[in-house]
């Protein structure tokens, strides 16, 4: 989710980058940095923090040339500092580069690169980039540019300047957005269209595997081969502030559409290329740890610690260790037994969970070690914490969480899979069966998003209600609690999620002719169970709306008893959790629609909890 700016043209670049890197600023960042041409040089400066940082070290710099790049970094690969800020250059400062996205083989690249005596400055995966492109050079700058992508593994946004080719910059596409805007005179590269929008509305928009050459008069567009491309101005109708949204009419909604790439990003690097192993390398857990661990706490707040519960069920099954999951605001007053054998797990999108920072320096006081799955390189519980395993959202503007909770109930599959197969407690077959439907999920929540306009018809007949019900077993009972969570948050709708089997124990009293019910029905192991719960409620005149897997058989029961239904695409059950809750989140938002809500910015709530 790091934005890019470049210019190449008659006039300064300097000023369009700084005005065109405060436009992406809603993106989030925790560096930036520019790099323009002077004199016979590429000059740079890059500053940790604020776009002022970068602003005031900028002072007295000399643009005169009217080439140059930007970028504002939301770190994953090393730490946020000045450092690690792009852009990056090669060892002879002749090529730079700027980068949104993740190089998944870098690892195994830097080590050939050092072996052939380039010398490194940075932690980060974009380095190499710069470094193949001088490895690669022959004169031709786009032809070093094909060269070095093709090595890549990963995905990226990637917009490079040469000292030797000072007349252009290359921009090349892979699974990251970038545009190509089109001006008189002058010619620019953006990763979105605010950044542009005060200088021209016609633009080029990548796809995946082209590349494009500017000069100040020309936009020349092929492929990575090499091959010519021919493409369409699109002319961009947006205003400003539609356009930071991408034309969606709010973040939230813009957030769920996101999903799939989020869960692309956490997955990328993390399943070997042969599909037998999950690689957590990143994360460092030691093997005496995996070994010994005879107890794991997950801790979280609101919708990580839903994601936490999906995590229990998952570590308990596969790796067959014993789980207690609990929220952070209650852990750490209840005095619990944490001691040798322990691990604890905190969960936070943020990493600034004031609850759960506690928690995690409880733990460690106790000398137990502390994994976190965290949003945010750098932030407290990131830095805090002995191991992290980085979730690949990006930064959520809205308040309501939607794909970073699904990136980290996707990084909770992972875990647990990862803690089986270091325990040998998964055969090999059954772990391949299983990385395979992990690298499905990114598909599936793709497919999902085409029951939108199902989902939103059902949320404005049902939006005036003034309760809902959710329902499930299992997974999907942890899955209707983060549905339940949603509606209240955004909604203003009062709602309760139960585990299936406790209607009787007296929530019955509450089902009435009319009230909806959302019986969640993915999991194969209480379908009969499910069955005569939504049974109950249909039998007290509730309407039930009913989430089942596609070309399901054994749900057909399920099906009929059902007033309203929602396929989702059909996977293994313990992953059902990450393609689920996708209609729910929508439910939400086009419930909140409906409402005349603020579904961004709903009343009394706060993005990032810091205080107790």
């Amino acid at each position: 989710m790091c934005g890019i700016v470049g210019y190449v043209g008659e006039g300064s670049a300097l000023p369009f980058i700084i005005e065109g890197l405060k436009k992406l600023e809603y993106r989030g960042y925790d560096s930036a940095g520019v790099a323009v041409m002077e004199d016979s040089r590429i000059e740079l400066r890059k500053k940790v923090g604020r776009l002022s940082n970068l602003e005031a070290a900028l002072h007295g710099f000399n643009d005169s040339m009217g080439l140059g790049i930007g970028h504002t970094r939301w770190a994953t690969h090393g730490r946020p500092s000045d450092e690690n800020a792009h852009p990056h250059s090669d060892c002879t400062g002749d090529f730079v580069v700027v980068h949104n996205g993740i190089i998944e083989n870098f690892a195994p690249l830097k080590d050939w690169l050092v072996g052939n005596g380039h010398r490194f400055s940075s932690e980060t995966d974009t380095e190499v980039v710069a470094h193949l492109i001088e490895e690669a050079y022959e004169g031709d700058l786009a032809d070093a540019v094909r060269k070095a992508v093709s090595r890549l593994k990963g995905s990226f946004a990637l917009g490079i300047l040469c000292r030797r080719e000072p007349d252009r910059i290359v921009a090349v596409r892979k699974d990251s957005p970038l545009i190509v805007g089109l001006g008189n005179g002058e010619n620019y590269i953006a990763s979105d269209i605010p950044a542009i929008l005060g200088k021209t509305r016609r633009a080029y928009i990548l796809e995946d595997g082209e590349m494009a050459v500017l000069k100040k008069d020309s936009v020349t567009l092929c492929d990575v081969t090499g091959a010519p491309r021919a493409k369409e101005v699109f002319n961009i109708q947006w205003d400003a502030v539609a356009a930071e949204r991408g034309g969606y009419p709010h973040f939230m909604l813009k957030e769920i559409h996101e999903g799939p790439k989020a869960v692309r990003d956490t997955l990328s690097g993390r399943i070997s290329e042969d599909g037998s192993k999950i690689v957590l390398d990143d994360v460092g857990l030691p093997a005496d740890l995996i070994a010994g661990v005879k107890r794991v706490f997950v801790i979280a707040c609101g919708t990580a610690y839903h994601a936490g519960l999906t995590g229990k069920h998952l570590i308990e099954k596969m790796a067959r260790i014993p789980v207690e999951a609990d929220l952070a605001s209650e852990f750490r007053y209840r005095d619990s037994l944490m001691g040798p054998g322990d691990m604890m797990v905190v969960i936070s999108q943020s990493g600034e969970t004031a609850d759960s920072l506690a928690a995690l320096r409880e733990a460690k006081r106790r000398g137990v070690p502390v994994l976190a799955i965290c949003n945010v390189v750098g932030s407290s519980i990131s830095r805090e914490a002995d191991y992290v395993l980085h979730t690949w959202a990006g930064p959520e503007i809205a308040v309501a969480s939607t794909k970073a909770y699904v990136t980290q109930t996707v990084a909770l599959a992972m875990l647990a899979a990862y803690l089986a197969q270091e325990r040998g407690a998964m055969s090999e077959s059954e772990r391949r069966g299983f990385i395979a439907e992990i690298r499905a999920l990114p598909q599936r929540v793709e497919r999902v998003l085409a029951l939108e306009e199902r989902v939103a018809e059902i949320a404005r007949k049902w939006a005036p209600v003034n309760d809902m019900f959710f329902i499930g077993r299992g997974l999907d009972y942890y899955i209707a609690m983060e549905g339940q969570l949603k509606i209240k948050e955004i909604a203003y709708i009062h709602a309760e999620a139960y585990a299936a089997g406790e209607l009787k124990h007296g929530t019955l009293a509450l089902i009435v002719k009319g009230v909806p019910v959302i019986a969640l029905a993915t999991q194969p192991g209480v379908r009969e169970k499910m069955l005569s719960n939504i049974t109950e409620v249909k039998a007290r005149d509730a309407t039930v709306i009913g989430i089942v897997p596609e070309g399901d058989a054994l749900m057909e029961d399920i099906r009929k008893q059902c007033d309203e239904l929602l396929e989702i695409p059909a996977g293994d059950p313990l992953l059902m959790p990450a393609v689920e809750v996708v209609p729910l989140q929508l439910l939400a938002y086009y419930a909140a629609v409906a409402r005349g809500c603020d579904v961004d910015k709903p009343r009394n709530l706060a993005k990032s909890v810091t205080v107790e």
